[in-house]
C-alpha cells in the first residue's frame, strides 16, 4: 500500500477546516498545512490534527506556497486538498480502495472536481477532472525494446472519486489583484492563465479591473503570430472596457475585429447590453440574438444562455411581448434544467 502525505495551504479558515480534515480522517499518512498569515483560529485548529504546521509568508503566488508545502512532504505520494473541499462517505471509500491498489508506476491521480457552479466560482462546468493526488518523488525509466528512450510523459490515472467544493466566499478580489501585479511586475501569463483571467474580469471585474488590464490585453492583440484564441480574448476585455469608459470607437474598433473572426458570444452578450442600457432595445435583440443563436463562448458559457435569453426576456417585456418573452423564459428553464 502506497503512503500519502496530505499537504494544504490556509488562510483563515477557521470556519471550514474541521470539515475537511474531518471528512480525509484515515486517509493520509501524514499532514503536512502551511499557514499563509491568519488571524483567526486556523492554527489552533490544525494543531488539533498535525504537529507538522508552517508559516508561509505570502507573496501573491500560490504555486510558491504549493511548492514550500509539499518540499515538507515524506510519503510515497502527495494530496493537495482545499480546505472548502469535502469528501463525502462513498467517495472516501473510493480513495481508501484506491491507495489499496494504486500501481506505483503511476504519477499522476485526477480526481473530479464537482460541484462548482453552486458557489459562484468562474467555471463553466460543474465537473472535471484535476490533477489531485501526484508521486512525490518521480522516477524515470526506459521503455521500448529497442531504439529505447526514456519515457517523458507522466503515467496519468483519472480514478471516479469525487471532490465536493463547498466555496464558502467569492475570492474574486484577491485574484485580480494577484493577475494585476503579475501584469505589473511583468511576469509571465500562459494561455491558459489568461484564460482564467478573462473568466474572471468578466464575472466580477469592476471598471477600473478593466482599465488596469487595457495595456496588457492590447499589447497581447498586437503581437505578431498571436493567436486566434488569443486575439478573441483581448478583443472580448477591449471592447468590455470600451462599453465601461463610454468609448463608441473603440468599441467599433474592437467589436468589428470579433466579428470578422466570427464573433464570440461573450462580445455580442456585452454589445446586446451596451445597446439596452442606451435605450436601442432593437439593436439590443440582434446582439443577445447572436450571442445566443448564432455564437459559440470563447471563455464563459453563460454570455451564451443565461445572460443573453434573460437579456432578450427584459426585452421582450419591456415591448409589452409577453408570448415571446415566455418562449424565451421556456427555453431558459430547459437548458438550465439540461445543465443540473
Amino acid at each position: 500500500m502506497v503512503t500519502i502525505s496530505a499537504c494544504m495551504i490556509v488562510k483563515n479558515e477557521a470556519a471550514i477546516l474541521r470539515r475537511c480534515l474531518d471528512s480525509l480522517k484515515d486517509l493520509y499518512d501524514e499532514l503536512v498545512i502551511v499557514d499563509t498569515g491568519s488571524t483567526d483560529d486556523t492554527k489552533a485548529i490544525a494543531s488539533e490534527y498535525t504537529d507538522k504546521i508552517y508559516e508561509f509568508e505570502w507573496i501573491d503566488d500560490f504555486s510558491a506556497a504549493r511548492n514550500f508545502a509539499t518540499s515538507k512532504a515524506t510519503c510515497d505520494y502527495v494530496y493537495v486538498p482545499d480546505a472548502d473541499e469535502v469528501l463525502d462517505e462513498e467517495n472516501r471509500r473510493k480513495f481508501k480502495l484506491l491507495k489499496g491498489i494504486l500501481d506505483p508506476q503511476v504519477d499522476i491521480v485526477q480526481m473530479k472536481y464537482v460541484n462548482q457552479l453552486n458557489n459562484g466560482s468562474v467555471y463553466n462546468f460543474d465537473e472535471e477532472l484535476r490533477p489531485k493526488l501526484f508521486r512525490r518523488v518521480r522516477t524515470f525509466t526506459f521503455i521500448d525494446p529497442i531504439h529505447e528512450t526514456l519515457r517523458l510523459d507522466p503515467v496519468v490515472y483519472d480514478s471516479d472519486i469525487d471532490i465536493i467544493h463547498m466555496q464558502g466566499e467569492v475570492h474574486a478580489d484577491r485574484d485580480l489583484r494577484v493577475f494585476e501585479k503579475m501584469l505589473k511586475e511583468g511576469i509571465p501569463v500562459s494561455e491558459r492563465l489568461l484564460r482564467l483571467y478573462t473568466r474572471e474580469l468578466l464575472s466580477y471585474g469592476t471598471k477600473d479591473n478593466f482599465l488596469a488590464a487595457v495595456p496588457f490585453y492590447k499589447t497581447v492583440s498586437e503581437t505578431k503570430g498571436a493567436s486566434a484564441d488569443l486575439l478573441k480574448l483581448c478583443y472580448i476585455i477591449l471592447t468590455k472596457a470600451a462599453v465601461l469608459s463610454d468609448d463608441p470607437v473603440t468599441i467599433m474598433k474592437y467589436a468589428i475585429k470579433d466579428v470578422i473572426m466570427s464573433g464570440t458570444s461573450e462580445l455580442c452578450t456585452i454589445l446586446g447590453d451596451y445597446f439596452e442600457k442606451r435605450g436601442d432595445l432593437d439593436e439590443a435583440a440582434v446582439w443577445y440574438i447572436n450571442a445566443h443563436f448564432e455564437t459559440e463562448p470563447e471563455v464563459y458559457l453563460c454570455y451564451k444562455n443565461e445572460m443573453p435569453l434573460e437579456g432578450l426576456i427584459r426585452l421582450c417585456e419591456a415591448k409589452g411581448d409577453k408570448k415571446a418573452a415566455d418562449g424565451y423564459r421556456e427555453r431558459l428553464k430547459l437548458i438550465l434544467e439540461s445543465d443540473n
